[in-house]
């Protein structure tokens, strides 16, 4: 034989059964199918097991030779005939040979047989499905069910066997079956649905699911669960119109929730820009009166996003500022300044410093926040951090370090730490103070928050490429300096240091970072019209510089929220998402993208896919 010369030209006897074995293996793995066949019929004669069998029966299927395959298969049956899944291969066989009529008859006769054994129906669903036949192994489990009398075994089994023929709805029916039988397993479900429409990108998934949501409800109007289920379902599908629709719904029917399904939406779509849904389920929550046990998280939700709203980049208007201003005081005298507030008392602070022009104010309040006792140690680290910045915009840049140092050190592996280790090293740039800047930002280019490593990379690269051009770092300096000076809100002044930079020399490595800065003190000094310029010639004359993405995305919105100009706001996040798709701004921009009205010509379908 040849599986014996095999092994005798290599000086492996046949009789040793762990090398046959391996040897047996090598062919099947190789194609060498009918040496193979040789190897495991000498093993299965001498030890019929399942593995073996296997093995023999998937080499002569390889091999068509049905004759000896449907022997295999009877001889087993015959010896096993609880043993359902044989029948699966049979019917394999007579598929294969084209009999299908036969095929087709076999596997019918062999769901007729199943019994109660969880483990002969486990064994039979399972061949079935490694036959490519899911049909068939649904068919086993709800013949399973109806001699079990129960419609709630196999819930799971058969809702991923749907989802894996196409049957979006009969998937959802299972669910939704189960759901009926088990409120408590709604998380669970939840759960399931949740990975399935994050790994099937299919339409029909998302009808059926919309279609089997909206007849149940329709059948049970008053069943919390369905709405709950729909609310879920809007959310997913970030629909946070239709999500406040089902909360306000929930929250009339059903009081004794106190408007929490609101809150949950206001959260969500707060945390997605979607700034008017989540103040108006806010203000539906605060209407209901402050004894409400959702009030007082209701009233700092609506600072909250009256606050998210505003543009670090734009200036607010003074009637919008002040009146705002006005509504945090209003809070203040309602709520109280207390550890539940601190978040309100920095956004206010932050509202005195950078816009109404009152440093000390703005100082008081984060002292205040301080002093206040039982405060925990990351609302007061965060609170330093934001003292910090103040001093800097102040020019007290040793008080400021000291702060930043302070909140490093109690946070060395944290967020906060790399966050206060960034701005210490910031200042260190703006002191000019490069190489020990560069050093600091290079540790903190490998940091696990996006936003940190990104802002440190561009401030290192800043350096080391100026560094590189001007051993003297005149032209760094200069621009350290107008760097501060715009930070410190000093306009003119930052202007004319940028302005002088500009001048200095003929090309120069900064100059696209001037164009930058120069874009920015004209939208604060609000003539747009110049900073849409200086925007468009850095992303004309430096498309492959690192601040590229961040031009796009200014000049985006400088065209949505000031100029007006719409078409050409979307055509700047279009180009941003396709021509910068590693960007951190890619999310931001598509979300806005896709909210703006569509261009009047068609995009390629191929770029519309990406957007």
């Amino acid at each position: 034989m040849v599986c014996l010369a095999f092994v005798l030209g290599f000086l492996l006897p046949c009789s040793a059964q762990q090398s046959q074995e391996q040897i047996a293996a090598h062919y099947f793995s190789s194609g060498q199918y009918e040496q193979a066949a040789e190897c495991y019929e000498t093993l299965y004669t001498r030890t019929p097991n399942q593995f073996y069998y296997q093995m023999l029966f998937r080499s002569y299927l390889e091999l068509e030779n049905f004759k000896e395959a449907e022997k295999l298969v009877e001889r087993r049956i015959k010896k096993n005939p609880s043993n359902l899944y044989l029948f699966v291969d049979l019917g394999q066989i007579y598929e294969m040979r084209g009999d299908k009529r036969k095929a087709t008859k076999t596997y019918s006769s062999v769901v007729d047989k199943i019994g109660y054994d969880t483990k002969q129906i486990n064994e039979l669903t399972q061949a079935f499905e490694s036959a490519g036949h899911p049909e068939y192994a649904i068919q086993v489990y709800l013949t399973a069910r109806k001699k079990m009398q129960n419609d709630f075994v196999f819930v799971s089994e058969l809702a991923t066997l749907y989802e894996r023929v196409g049957n979006y709805e009969a998937m959802m029916q299972e669910y939704f079956d189960l759901l009926d039988k088990s409120p408590n397993m709604m998380g669970s479900i939840q759960i399931s649905l949740q990975r399935v429409l994050k790994e099937t990108a299919n339409p029909k998934l998302v009808d059926g699911l919309r279609n089997t949501l909206i007849t149940r409800i329709q059948q049970h109007p008053d069943n919390r669960q369905y709405i709950e289920m729909m609310l879920w379902f809007s959310l997913q599908q970030k629909d946070f119109q239709f999500a406040m629709v089902q909360a306000s719904a929930i929250d009339v029917r059903f009081p004794d929730l106190e408007g929490e399904p609101l809150m949950r939406v206001a959260s969500i779509a707060r945390s997605n820009e979607a700034y008017d849904i989540a103040q108006q389920c806010y203000a539906t929550v605060t209407k209901k009166g402050q004894e409400g046990a959702n009030y007082f998280a209701a009233r700092v939700g609506e600072l909250d996003v009256a606050f998210a709203r505003i543009n670090r980049n734009f200036p607010i208007e003074n009637k919008r500022l002040w009146q705002l201003l006005h509504d945090y005081e209003a809070a203040f005298d309602e709520l109280g300044k207390s550890v539940n507030t601190v978040p309100l008392m920095r956004n206010y602070a932050d509202l005195m410093a950078y816009y109404a022009d009152s440093v000390q104010r703005a100082a008081d309040i984060l002292y205040d926040i301080l002093e206040l006792p039982k405060l925990p140690p990351k609302e007061r680290d965060e609170t330093k951090l934001a003292l910090g910045d103040l001093l800097l915009f102040a020019g007290e840049i040793w008080d400021a370090s000291l702060l930043y140092m302070q909140v490093e050190k109690a946070n060395k592996n944290d967020v906060l730490g790399s966050q206060a280790k960034f701005k210490n090293a910031k200042l260190s740039y703006y002191n000019n103070d490069f190489l020990w800047a560069k050093t600091q930002l290079d540790v903190l280019r490998s940091s696990t928050t996006k936003l940190i490593a990104n802002d440190a990379m561009q401030l290192s690269l800043l350096i080391s490429d100026n560094m590189e051009e001007d051993s003297t770092f005149d032209m760094l300096s200069r621009y350290a300096a107008a760097d501060l000076l715009l930070y410190r809100n000093m306009l003119d002044s930052a202007w004319n240091a940028f302005d002088d930079i500009s001048h200095s020399a003929l090309s120069h490595p900064l100059f696209d970072e001037v164009l930058y800065q120069k874009a920015r003190i004209r939208i604060r000094q609000q003539r747009y019209a110049e900073a849409d310029t200086l925007l468009q010639q850095l992303v004309d004359f430096y498309p492959d510089d690192i601040l590229a993405d961040d031009a796009l995305l200014l000049l985006a919105q400088l065209n949505e929220e000031q100029l007006g100009n719409l078409a050409r706001a979307r055509a700047c996040y279009e180009k941003l998402i396709l021509d910068y798709p590693a960007s951190l701004y890619v999310d931001h921009a598509r979300k806005r993208y896709r909210a703006l009205p569509e261009p009047a010509q068609p995009i390629d379908s191929k770029e519309k896919e990406t957007l």
